[in-house]
């Protein structure tokens, strides 16, 4: 249940948070794009933040269930402590590049609303958006996710097929950090995100199938 909460629950805010500011692809807007529809539609932006920043809160557990789960003999090993370490660096970041979307954001996005200095806005908008997003998309989406998923696959129980699945997600989790050689992600980001939520799904049947056929066994 926790897999296919984790795998299905991103779906969520993606849907509200898409109606309010077009997000994701409004994540490399300029601020006069973003900050009026973030004043205009700032009820439906902090529920779809709130919801994203559940799901990435909840990314800790999962990753804690799947490793106790899926490496049963080994959850005391380095490379598992190793990787829950990168699992809770991951949610952290996360959190982290989330919470200026239900603090900073809006105070910015009135003070544009009400004709402040809108050139002193847009610069600090671009700061936060550059640090923040950097902090929770780079290192928490990409670096430390992968670096879990890559720690998983060294030490889970797995079907040849699903320990090679698991490290294509955490390659392609690690694809947009191209960025900190200067290079356009581009729509790395979404595919990595994409790619890991379907991993989520498909270790949520195996274990399912799994502990059915364990029954069946035992029965």
């Amino acid at each position: 249940m926790l897999l296919l909460v984790e795998g299905l629950l991103l779906f969520v805010p993606l849907v509200i948070l898409g109606a309010a500011v077009d997000w994701p692809a409004s994540l490399g807007e300029p601020a006069a794009a973003v900050l009026p529809r973030v004043a205009e539609n700032e009820t439906a932006l902090r529920l779809g933040y709130v919801l994203y920043l559940a799901y990435s809160a909840l990314f800790l557990p999962v990753a804690l269930w799947a490793t106790v789960t899926l490496a049963p003999d080994r959850q005391d090993s380095r490379p598992a402590r190793l990787g829950l370490a990168f699992a809770a660096l991951s949610a952290l970041a996360r959190c982290v590049g989330i919470v200026r979307w239900l603090t900073t954001m809006p105070d910015l996005a009135h003070g544009w609303q009400e004709g402040g200095n809108r050139e002193a806005i847009e610069v600090q908008y671009d700061a936060l958006n550059s640090f923040a997003g950097g902090v929770g998309e780079l290192l928490g989406v990409s670096l430390f996710a992968a670096g879990w998923l890559l720690c998983l696959a060294g030490i889970a129980d797995l079907p040849a097929w699903l320990r090679g699945f698991t490290v294509l997600t955490a390659a392609a989790l690690a694809l947009p950090l191209v960025e900190l050689l200067g290079v356009d992600a581009g729509a790395l980001i979404s595919v990595g995100s994409a790619t890991v939520q379907v991993w989520f799904l498909v270790a949520a049947v195996y274990v399912f199938r799994s502990a059915r056929g364990s029954r069946r066994s035992v029965a």
